[in-house]
């Protein structure tokens, strides 16, 4: 249920790019996966920005949100849950999506691509953003489906620098356990 490393990642990679992680509105779009859930339990701790944007039947479960609860009433941060696209984008500067489905999931594919379409990331979505928005994406992006493609190899993506920089936070992880 959660992707810790992939989330000090992402945290970081916004870090670099924005500065002051609480002046910053990041909007993930589509399914609370693991990533989905490990953002917002990382980012309600940091007093961050954060908007959740899906279909309600594939919103975060309760004992994330009860973690993401106990966050907010600590640092403040503001976390929104909603199926408005329009109100997710708003203002965003990272757009953020992830696969729609995985393995063993095969068999909800249609359902979730029906379900997901309206949520996918592109060049429409990505001008309703801040003008200096960017996109991220954990990787591995099924093109054409969460994320098309003028928007993963455009000018708004940072997908190769947060793979970078995933490779730094691991090291850095290791070299702390290691010690």
């Amino acid at each position: 249920w959660f992707h810790p490393v992939q989330a000090l990642t992402d945290v970081y990679t916004m870090e670099e790019r924005f500065g002051d992680l609480k002046r910053i509105k990041v909007s993930f779009f589509g399914d609370a996966t693991n990533v989905a859930n490990s953002l917002l339990v990382l980012t309600s701790r940091l007093g961050m920005n954060f908007t959740f944007c899906g279909p309600k039947k594939y919103w975060p479960k309760e004992r994330v949100m009860k973690m993401v609860e106990e966050n907010i009433a600590e640092t403040g941060a503001n976390i929104n849950i909603t199926e408005d696209i329009d109100e997710a984008i708003k203002g965003a500067n990272v757009v953020y999506t992830d696969l729609w489905w995985w393995v063993g999931q095969e068999h909800e594919a249609e359902e979730r691509k029906r379900a997901f379409t309206p949520y996918q990331v592109n060049s429409a979505l990505m001008k309703k953003a801040d003008k200096n928005a960017v996109f991220m994406h954990c990787l591995p992006a099924a093109r054409g489906m969460e994320v098309t493609d003028d928007v993963i190899d455009g000018p708004w993506s940072i997908v190769w620098d947060q793979a970078e920089n995933r490779l730094h936070v691991e090291k850095a992880i290791l070299a702390l356990l290691i010690g």
